[in-house]
């Protein structure tokens, strides 16, 4: 029942014409030789120094896509995985405390996702700690059950040797670790002490409180928040993972919206980054933004020399993980591309809705259809061919499933239009 009820999950969230967070890898095509190049080139050389990429596309052309292939893929492959969307008003790059903060809320393993999707997670760090405290003190994250005195100061003696990791940071990881100790039974207590310890991350509070209540040193602020990424990759490496992958998604010409000054702050920030790579071990940075980022002469990376320098330009051909800007606008899909994800889909519709699956069309009625639509294609189009091609293919299905008569697919494809146009 679990396999049908994610199967429905995809089905719905495509049948409107958006991407589902979960199971994008059951019905993608066509990114196989850049993820291939992820692991290989960018994830294994993250353990000796940080890494970033930027990602070049116009609005709705797959990068939301790629980055949960990209997480995917980051899972498999031991690391953690942040999906921070970069605001102008909430995370502004030009404020990285704050970047930081989101960073912390996002962290996710494969069995946190949910959680966190769901926003029934506020502290998916603390979840990570927690399996920390059992990695460390047991050598098994996964073995749950209490922890024993003698376990806990293992892993404490663990954390208090790797000098790469900020003291405070140590100390709220340590302070944390301590409610799970078998004689601080006031588990509401213990509860709210978390809660407390987790607010360190964004900022919140007066340094004097933090000083009284905890022998804390600093909070998290404009100078220290790159610092502690550092350190905070650092302990993640001591917690049995691999590093971080940080998905960084620029909101709508976000920084055309900033202040002069906060361009400048925010451009500095993304520069510094880049310049001190090698202090980011563990770290894996993609920065998702649409083609004005390059191009635009009044808030683009054109009004500032080294950091158009430092980055690039898109280039018109298929990304490679090796190139530092993947343009996913060049992304060139044949035929045989759009047959395999359509025969995909039919495949998605049938294990979603059993009943239905022998009513569907055979698989070389589906390349019909597939070929059908893609003749009637309209370069001008508002909607990538992807969403329109995957979404008439679901509304037919759902005439069959429902009984009603054949409808020809240029009327379904004008439904689909006209929807996506209304919402």
């Amino acid at each position: 029942m679990e396999e049908q009820d994610t199967c429905r999950n995809i089905i719905s969230r495509l049948r409107n014409g958006v991407p589902p967070e979960l199971g994008v890898e059951r019905y993608s095509v066509g990114h196989e030789a850049l993820l291939d190049g992820f692991r290989k080139y960018l994830l294994s050389g993250a353990t000796s120094s940080g890494v970033i990429r930027f990602v070049s596309g116009r609005w709705g052309n797959g990068k939301t896509h790629l980055f949960r292939l990209l997480r995917n893929a980051a899972y498999d492959d031991g690391f953690l995985v942040s999906n921070v969307q970069l605001t102008n008003d909430e995370t502004p790059l030009s404020s990285f405390e704050k970047v930081f903060s989101s960073i912390v809320r996002q962290i996710s393993t494969p069995a946190l996702l949910e959680q966190v999707l769901a926003q029934e997670n506020q502290s998916p760090l603390g979840d990570v700690f927690e399996e920390s405290l059992h990695f460390l003190g047991t050598g098994d994250r996964t073995s749950g059950g209490p922890i024993t005195v003698e376990q806990y100061h293992t892993a404490a003696a663990k954390l208090t040797a790797d000098r790469g990791i900020d003291n405070d940071l140590r100390k709220v990881v340590d302070l944390y670790w301590q409610t799970f100790l078998p004689d601080t039974d006031d588990e509401v207590a213990n509860q709210r002490r978390r809660e407390e310890l987790m607010q360190w991350f964004s900022g919140e509070g007066r340094l004097s409180f933090w000083q009284k209540q905890y022998g804390l040193m600093k909070v998290v602020a404009k100078d220290n928040a790159k610092r502690l990424l550092q350190s905070l990759g650092a302990f993640v490496r001591l917690a049995g993972y691999k590093g971080i992958v940080i998905l960084f998604d620029e909101a709508e010409l976000s920084y055309s919206q900033m202040s002069r000054t906060s361009l400048r702050v925010a451009q500095n920030n993304l520069l510094s980054l880049i310049n001190n790579l090698e202090a980011l071990p563990g770290i894996v940075m993609i920065y998702a933004t649409t083609p004005d980022f390059y191009s635009d002469q009044k808030h683009g990376i054109k009004t500032y020399g080294a950091l158009e320098q430092r980055i690039g330009q898109p280039e018109d051909k298929e990304p490679r993980a090796i190139d530092r800007v993947w343009n996913v606008d060049a992304d060139v899909y044949d035929t045989q591309a759009y047959l395999l994800v359509g025969r995909k889909i039919r495949g998605l519709y049938g294990c979603a809705f059993p009943e239905t699956a022998s009513r569907l069309p055979s698989e070389e009625k589906v390349d019909a259809i597939v070929r059908e639509l893609n003749s009637l294609r309209t370069p001008s189009s508002q909607m990538s061919f992807w969403r329109e091609l995957i979404t008439t293919l679901v509304r037919r299905y759902d005439d069959i499933a429902e009984g009603r008569p054949d409808r020809p697919i240029p009327e379904i494809k004008d439904d689909v239009m006209a929807r996506a146009r209304d919402a």
